[in-house]
């Protein structure tokens, strides 16, 4: 009977749906519930932003006819950012706030990440520099078959709107030192839209080790290791003059978690692909701080 019992299990996780929902650690059945897409949304001090964003990702999701979720994760903001989420969800049920420790953007999207239902994961600055309705340009029909689509202010294609000159030449001068020592062939690692397949996802985010602005490149880098397949995707792309990025600053610490990753690789920290899944994503949960609140 025993036996019997194994085999019958054994038959029914054969023949889960592949983009059937794999319960996470801390969550049970009744917490999860499939979608086809998942929101990510990292905040910091966003209490400004988000009121502007937050309607237009309302009306993009309500448009569409398939399911979303939309995961703000507050990575231990000071001002009113957890305020404002709040009272967006009294009119949007698909809005999940997470509240983490703070730790940086990488930090919150990877809890983001580690949370989310979809079957396509997107990862969206609160700023909305790329317009919410763009989103349909990393899914299908118009793209499938990748593990990962990356948004490109570079390629052919795309567009800048309102970008200072000096910013644009930073940007460019970090992508050339970033296809030299990390990612090679890939105009822009840093935009903050990217949509992952649900499974490169889980693959990817527990081995993840930079907290910082730096995480991008990491995650491309290790996406690459492990080959899969990365697409660039041509946006339109605004610029935001109140963005939190601190030009020189925020260059120096990314270039010195560029260095890190190359530090990490030759440590061979990022060796475990062939660990097996849930171990993975457990070490992952275990690495992260405790959420302080989600609702």
């Amino acid at each position: 009977m025993l036996i019997l019992s194994l085999f019958v299990i054994i038959r029914a996780i054969d023949r889960t749906a592949p983009n059937e929902v794999l319960i996470m650690p801390g969550q049970t059945p009744e917490s999860t519930a499939m979608c086809f897409l998942s929101i990510i949304v990292p905040a910091y001090n966003e209490e400004k932003r988000l009121p502007n964003s937050l309607p237009k990702i309302i009306d993009f999701v309500r448009q569409q006819d398939y399911s979303i979720e939309v995961i703000v994760v507050d990575d231990g903001s000071t001002d009113r950012t957890v305020d404002v989420v709040r009272e967006f969800q009294q009119e949007a049920e698909f809005i999940t706030l997470r509240q983490v420790e703070h730790g940086g953007k990488g930090h919150a999207v990877r809890a983001g990440m580690m949370q989310a239902h979809g079957r396509y994961l997107f990862l969206c600055d609160s700023d909305l520099s790329m317009p919410i309705e763009e989103v349909t340009k990393f899914l299908p029909p118009v793209l499938d078959g990748y593990d990962l689509a990356i948004a490109s202010r570079e390629i052919e294609g795309a567009r800048r709107y309102n970008e200072p000159a000096y910013r644009h030449l930073m940007g460019r001068i970090f992508n050339l030192i970033v296809r030299l020592l990390a990612v090679h062939g890939i105009q822009d690692t840093q935009a903050g839209f990217k949509c992952f397949q649900r499974e490169a996802a889980r693959q990817l985010f527990p081995l993840q080790t930079i907290d910082g602005w730096g995480f991008d490149v990491e995650i491309l880098f290790i996406a690459r290791r492990q080959g899969m397949q990365i697409v660039e995707v041509p946006i339109n792309w605004y610029y935001e003059d109140r963005s939190q990025v601190r030009p020189i600053q925020d260059t120096y610490n990314m270039l010195r978690e560029v260095l890190k990753v190359r530090l990490n690789a030759w440590q061979g920290r990022y060796q475990s692909a062939g660990q097996d899944l849930d171990q993975r994503v457990n070490q992952s949960a275990n690495q992260q701080s405790p959420p302080i609140g989600e609702s």
